[in-house]
């Protein structure tokens, strides 16, 4: 058997069903195999939610979904305090000076910066922001993360390129 129809072989074999997948989706979510296998339409649920989690091809798509999701939060929490550090507040400060304001309106709205609305007694309407600074300090601190990071792996390759791989 050649190299090619070994790694096909290999694919097929580790191939899930439409229902493993949602198995999978699910219980990353809920982190109960029970309910997750239920979801995902199995007629066993107790029996075979427990019964999936100790499937090895299972376990490897848990992993390759926990690492994506990982990197998926890493990047949206970094969008997130770009909005914060630059977005603008123009939406929040017309809001300020609206009566009544309509919840179409409201909905469309870009209010992400806003962290408290408030209206007192008095009628006015208080809006407190977060804080832009803390913003760009976190993003400031990922950044330098990113970097030290990727410099501690180059400086390990490079202690491996001398060494020549002796140990």
């Amino acid at each position: 058997m050649s190299f090619e129809n070994l790694l096909e072989v290999t694919v097929i074999k580790n191939k899930l069903t439409a229902r493993e997948r949602e198995f999978c989706l699910s219980f990353l979510q809920t982190g109960d195999a029970t309910a997750s296998a239920r979801r995902a339409g199995f007629r066993n649920p107790e029996s075979d939610g427990e019964r999936l989690l100790c499937d090895e091809k299972i376990c490897t798509e848990l992993e390759r979904l926990s690492e994506l999701r990982g990197r998926l939060l890493s990047a949206m929490a970094v969008i997130g305090y770009q909005r914060l550090a630059f977005g603008s507040a123009a939406d929040a400060v017309s809001l300020v000076f609206e009566e009544n304001p309509a919840r179409d309106g409201l909905e469309k709205m870009d209010l992400f910066l806003v962290s408290e609305i408030r209206r007192p007694k008095d009628g006015a309407m208080e809006i407190k922001f977060f804080d832009r600074a803390k913003a760009l300090e976190k993003l400031a601190a990922l950044s330098m993360e990113r970097e030290s990071s990727s410099s501690l792996y180059d400086a390990i390759g490079s202690v491996a390129e001398r060494s020549g791989g002796d140990d």
